[in-house]
């Protein structure tokens, strides 16, 4: 095994890697993932993650003087199911089927650059969502129709903001705040469910994943990005008590 191979599997590795990181999947899982891949490619693959680097050793099984490490920058991917999925199905087929690294390269560039999901159909199925969440909690129907536009207007806030590459925090508070404002309205109108309405116009905004990918890391052993992403998504749920911490303060007197 050549040193030049070894370096390619290594730009492979750390680009794949750094997909699937940004994408927020677990760390046990990539690392799972990218040791599958380097075994289906006959070398040996170290990882050490943290929250926003990564560093990748890959040597020669036979030969472990042939070596390559890399220290990336995670990129930070919306959230992706489907890359989780894909990226982790890839991993088992380079495995199974022996595919060659040109092979691997060529099915893993076809995953990556296939066509996102339409942003109007995600807003308004996070609507939809949220208006059930809303009937879930007690919510009635014109508390539901008030949660449906409200997380409308939200969402499309937090669509446009994050096109513009603003700060996520901020873009958490205003898109909380416009959200819960928005289903404010409900009090005005005097709906017996109004204060569920407000409640549940943010719940688009809770960060789940990162939430749950925190514990698994922690279980898992990787301690240190655990706590990472707990503390960055307690961050967020601030982010989102401020911003309906201002609608509340302008909303205060309905309230009472």
């Amino acid at each position: 095994m050549t040193q030049e191979y070894v370096t390619e599997i290594a730009d492979f590795i750390a680009r794949y890697l750094s997909y699937m990181l940004g994408a927020g999947v677990h760390t046990s899982r990539v690392v799972r993932n990218s040791k599958r891949l380097g075994t289906a490619l006959g070398v040996d693959v170290s990882i050490h993650t943290s929250q926003k680097t990564a560093t990748l050793t890959v040597c020669g099984k036979d030969d472990t003087s042939v070596m390559n490490t890399r220290v990336l920058d995670i990129p930070a991917f919306p959230i992706s199911f489907e890359w989780n999925a894909d990226l982790s199905a890839l991993s088992w087929a380079a495995y199974d089927k022996k595919m060659t690294l040109d092979e691997i390269r060529m099915k893993f560039d076809a995953l990556v650059s296939k066509p996102k999901m339409n942003p109007v159909f995600v807003l308004f199925m996070a609507s939809l969502a949220n208006a059930s969440f809303c009937r879930l909690f007690g919510g009635d129907i014109w508390a539901m129709l008030v949660t449906f536009t409200a997380t409308l207007i939200g969402f499309f806030t937090r669509q446009h903001l994050t096109r513009r590459h603003v700060n996520h925090y901020i873009v958490f508070i205003v898109s909380a705040f416009v959200a819960s404002l928005c289903a404010s309205t409900a009090l005005t109108l005097g709906i017996d469910t109004a204060e569920i309405a407000l409640a549940t116009s943010v719940l688009y905004l809770v960060p789940g994943v990162p939430l749950i990918n925190g514990v698994i890391d922690i279980t898992d052993g990787h301690i240190q990005i655990g706590i990472s992403r707990l503390v960055n998504a307690l961050m967020l749920i601030v982010c989102i008590a401020i911003g309906m911490s201002g609608t509340l303060m302008l909303v205060k007197d309905s309230l009472l």
